[in-house]
């Protein structure tokens, strides 16, 4: 879930949890690798997400 959507769930009173695979690379890329396979939209959130970083990263330059 992107950090937009579960912060505005939290927001709204909604309990909210993430879920954050942990381990050797070597274990954990075949799940976030079939993760993102399952996922078509996640190029659309990876692109938004990196926008959203670059304004927050200009804003804070001042």
């Amino acid at each position: 879930m992107s950090d937009h959507i579960s912060f505005n769930l939290s927001n709204e009173k909604y309990n909210v949890a993430k879920y954050v695979p942990y381990g050797p690379v070597k274990e954990v890329l075949p799940y976030l690798i079939r993760r993102a396979e399952e996922n078509t939209s996640v190029a659309g959130q990876t692109s938004r997400e990196l926008s959203l970083i670059q304004r927050e990263i200009r804003r804070r330059r001042g």
